[in-house]
């Protein structure tokens, strides 16, 4: 048995493929030992891949667009969240996207992830950063929930199943998009993929039956996520419905061109990049791990 570390972004429903790969012994059938690693800072995810520290992560697509316009070494390999999932979920009283005026608006970080959404979101509004409202980079979803919560930010980005239970606890929500957007990807350092080819054909197989099982069996589904996550059945189900049927997971495990074009063209209106090396969305993506993976099943 060979042992992995996967590191990914906090304890949420992003990471069902993994999870659900995990308990179905999936990754053991093929004599890996994986240790899921769940890291609050979504730049520390990235920063474990690029030390070493991490094999393979559930990292924000962002960074790996950002260190690759750096020189570095990172590829999306497979899809994770493909299509966005949030609901902006924000206090009660707030009305519209307008109503955010002034207000404190909760950001996995500056430098990547939520920020550039919100910033596009509110564009589209007429409403800009810094002028018109405060960013606070506070973390991923679960630690903007807890502050969305104790008062210390008016909104904030949720994805089911908290934006289910936000608006069940009287919370609302100002929109509530679902387009093509490649929010979080799996991501690898090709250095380490090229050394160790085996591997990582062995993981993508694990991969590849853990997205097949996720869409398939719903009751499976749910008890894995009430097990990693804590949540109520009814919620885990009510996720996974929406992530079935608006495909936010790929089904095949393929990352999303249009998303990550998506978000390369969202980050371009935000971030100062003007010499930018890459500007299609298959410049990032290296398909060829899944294609060998997936013909070896």
């Amino acid at each position: 048995m060979t042992p992995l570390t996967l590191a990914v972004v906090s304890r949420n429903y992003f990471n069902m493929p993994a999870w659900l790969g995990l308990h179905a012994g999936l990754f053991a059938a093929e004599g890996i030992v994986l240790t899921i690693d769940h890291i609050e800072g979504i730049e520390e995810v990235n920063d474990r891949l690029r030390s070493g520290r991490a094999q393979l992560a559930y990292g924000v697509t962002e960074h790996v667009v950002l260190d690759a316009e750096s020189g570095g070494h990172q590829a999306i390999i497979g899809g994770n969240v493909n299509r966005l999932p949030f609901s902006l979920i924000a206090r009660p009283g707030i009305e519209g996207l307008k109503g955010l005026r002034g207000k404190r608006i909760g950001v996995s970080s500056l430098r990547a992830g939520s920020s550039s959404l919100i910033m596009r979101l509110l564009a589209e509004e007429g409403l800009h950063w810094p002028g018109d409202y405060e960013l606070v980079p506070c973390g991923p979803i679960l630690a903007r929930w807890e502050l969305l919560r104790s008062g210390g930010i008016d909104a904030g980005l949720q994805g089911a199943p908290l934006n289910h239970i936000a608006l069940d606890q009287g919370f609302v929500s100002l929109c509530e998009p679902r387009q093509d957007f490649q929010f979080t990807s799996l991501d690898v350092d090709t250095r380490w993929a090229e050394a160790n080819r085996d591997l990582l054909l062995r993981f993508l197989r694990g991969f590849l039956r853990a997205h097949e099982r996720f869409h398939t069996d719903r009751d499976f589904a749910r008890d894995v996520a009430v097990m990693e996550s804590g949540i109520e059945p009814r919620y885990a189900d009510r996720a996974w419905d929406e992530y079935t049927r608006d495909e936010i997971f790929p089904r095949d495990g393929e990352a999303s061109e249009a998303g990550v074009q998506a978000l390369i063209e969202t980050s371009a209106l935000i971030r100062d990049l003007p010499a930018r090396a890459r500007t299609h969305a298959a410049d990032y993506i290296d398909r060829r791990w899944l294609a060998e993976a997936r013909a070896s099943l």
